[in-house]
């Protein structure tokens, strides 16, 4: 084969590879709006972040009022940081849900050239950019309103195609990339690290467990600390009394320690995680191995969408586990590969049609579209609250309002829920609830928000209202 043919070859693989996940951004992003605009997206997990990121924008404090934290206190998603200037330019409120479909979608170009490097063969950089694309994990995140922790898809793709083509600018600018988005991203890294050092790279290998663990900590007691005064809110998800209880637990109650992990379905979603590669992995699993922390620290939590395929936990997983399958099929020849990959491509398209909400799979997930005359009620009765005023609404309504200093998750702020620092103690009234001046509320409340409501209703008047929405103006 020419230079020429090679050349033409290897550049229509990635093209495709390109066309694939360009379609594939596309197709979420749409889908994401279209449930934004349907309501599907709530005040936690959608509406905080577009009211952070909102503030960076302006060059403010990211006080999050949806969730009574600073943004950067809650996580030290840094990353942000890079996403606000498009608020400069772009008004929509879906628009973070279209940056993280794209950049999700992105990952498979660098898992396409570390592939291609690792096997010698862009058609493999093709189908490796399709078995991450195809990972029910990786859909998921997607449609599981925001996350900073989507851009890990793509940063660590990223780390590993510059550890296999040996660029180390753009290893430790992919590292910094990674180590932007949260604070316990070192859990991958450290497993990055540690394959490094036993590949006989050990100074960059212990270069990076040292980088990963000291921003970790720098993060944990400096950064979020000063902003939120806690050091680490989720030491609840630990069993058995959190960290000490749990090294306890395996010396002095070994078979609680080994039900745990058998318990509630973590099993199988390990084998969720692992099943679309076919366990091709198997035949050199180290490289896989770095994902072993992350799905060790998922399976051990308490908190029970940490170790489901559904939540965004999952998804920096992935890259490793799909560049550790390449890894193993590169000293596969002949037959034998070709045998591998056919397995690992049948067990992708098998798993995403089970688990993952692609189209045709058999996975739905029932939203309401645009047109949905809940949805249009609500967009048009909004419209009656001026910009910069404090609000407090239904949680559906909050990231369709979020673009101001103050907006708060009904019944917030007359009764605390979900909010500050501890988010475990409610029923508080905060100061907000003698200045907030409008109120979203739909007809049929439930009967605690009505009993919340009852208290407050006479300061307020109706200016606005349709058949299933309600807008209060204070008195």
């Amino acid at each position: 084969m020419s230079r020429i043919t090679q050349v033409t070859s290897r550049s229509a693989w990635l093209l495709t590879t390109s066309a694939v996940a360009a379609w594939w951004g596309w197709y979420f992003g749409v889908r994401t709006a279209n449930v934004h605009f349907g309501l599907g997206t709530s005040a936690y997990d959608f509406g905080l972040y577009e009211q952070g990121v909102w503030l960076l924008s302006r060059f403010e404090s990211p006080f999050v009022t949806l969730m009574g934290r600073n943004l950067l206190g809650d996580h030290s998603s840094f990353v942000l940081l890079l996403v606000a200037p498009l608020y400069w330019i772009i008004g929509s409120t879906a628009l973070l849900l279209v940056v993280q479909a794209l950049v999700v979608a992105a990952a498979a170009i660098p898992i396409h050239l570390a592939t291609r490097q690792i096997t010698g063969s862009d058609a493999l950089g093709f189908v490796f950019g399709l078995v991450y694309l195809l990972h029910p994990a990786i859909s998921w995140t997607v449609l599981e309103n925001f996350h900073p922790d989507a851009f890990l898809g793509l940063f660590i793709s990223m780390v590993w195609w510059a550890i296999v083509t040996r660029r180390t600018v753009w290893f430790w600018v992919s590292v910094a990339l990674a180590l932007s988005v949260k604070e316990d991203v070192a859990v991958i890294l450290v497993g990055i690290g540690v394959w490094l050092s036993v590949r006989r790279e050990w100074r960059r290998g212990i270069a990076l467990i040292a980088v990963s663990l000291l921003t970790m900590l720098t993060m944990l007691f400096v950064v979020m600390r000063s902003f939120t005064g806690v050091t680490f809110r989720n030491s609840w998800r630990i069993p058995f009394g959190g960290p000490g209880g749990f090294l306890r637990a395996i010396f002095s109650s070994p078979r609680q320690v080994v039900d745990h992990f058998l318990s509630d379905g973590r099993p199988f979603y390990l084998f969720q995680m692992l099943a679309p590669t076919g366990f091709v992995f198997l035949r050199a699993p180290l490289l896989t191995a770095t994902a072993s922390l992350v799905l060790f620290v998922n399976v051990l939590s308490t908190f029970w969408y940490q170790y489901q395929i559904e939540y965004h936990y999952s998804i920096v997983a992935v890259p490793s586990i799909v560049i550790g399958t390449a890894w193993a099929i590169r000293v596969l020849v002949g037959r034998n590969r070709r045998y591998a990959v056919a397995l690992v491509l049948a067990c992708s398209v098998l798993t995403a049609y089970l688990w993952s909400p692609l189209p045709m799979s058999r996975r739905e997930v029932p939203t309401w579209p645009p047109s949905h005359p809940i949805a249009v009620a609500a967009r048009e009765i909004i419209e009656v609250i001026p910009p910069n005023a404090s609000v407090t609404a239904q949680h559906s309504v909050t990231a369709h309002l979020a673009r101001r200093s103050e907006i708060y998750m009904f019944p917030n702020p007359f009764k605390s829920t979900l909010y500050g620092p501890d988010v475990f103690r409610e029923g508080d009234r905060l100061d907000a609830a003698e200045t907030v001046e409008y109120v979203v509320l739909q007809r049929n409340l439930s009967a605690e928000d009505e009993t919340v409501w009852a208290l407050e209703r006479d300061d307020f008047v109706e200016i606005a209202g349709n058949e299933y929405w309600a807008v209060y103006r204070r008195r």
